[in-house]
């Protein structure tokens, strides 16, 4: 990689914010979270108002994990690789893995080689229930997306996967 070049082979610029343009109200963690906290709460509406997903009571936060669930081997299948993933605290995560468990959408199961660790997957129920779920989902990011074109939605979608990998570099300590 040549200098000034990023890993996505954009030129590298300067910092975005600075002390006089700095704004934390409006700046882009603050934009994220508000955005985050609306479409959770959208969903939740939609979750509480559907006919058929009302009486399960449902979150949004216990359709991240069925959503989590739903996609397939290799993804995260313990309550530790949800909190990874999904950036939960252990013991919020116990307290949802067990609401799910209630209402027959999840069961845990000891794991065949090692006894210690206990999977998750979705039950008939939750697989039955998850189809309508990612509906509502869907829907909700789409009322969020109004007026973007696809390609705009693409571009956020990649600048945000950006962001992400930006997180997970250290960054170099500056002196105080």
């Amino acid at each position: 990689m040549s200098p000034g070049v990023g890993i996505h082979g954009a030129i590298a610029v300067s910092d975005i914010y600075d002390s006089t343009s700095y704004q934390p109200g409006r700046s882009i963690g603050a934009l994220l979270s508000r955005v985050k906290v609306e479409m959770l709460a959208a969903v939740d509406r939609e979750l509480m108002h559907d006919k058929r997903l009302a009486p399960l009571e449902m979150s949004a936060a216990q359709w991240i994990i069925v959503a989590n669930l739903a996609v397939g081997p290799g993804e995260p299948k313990s309550a530790a690789d949800l909190c990874k993933v999904i950036s939960y605290d252990a013991g919020a995560m116990t307290r949802m893995l067990d609401r799910l468990e209630a209402k027959g959408l999840i069961r845990r199961t000891r794991n065949s080689q090692d006894r210690r660790l206990v999977n998750l997957e979705l039950t008939e129920e939750g697989r039955a229930a998850y189809p309508r779920m990612r509906e509502i989902s869907m829907n909700v990011a789409n009322r969020f997306l109004r007026g973007f074109s696809k390609t705009e939605a693409r571009q956020l979608e990649g600048l945000l996967s950006r962001m992400l990998e930006n997180a997970q570099e250290v960054p170099a300590r500056a002196s105080a």
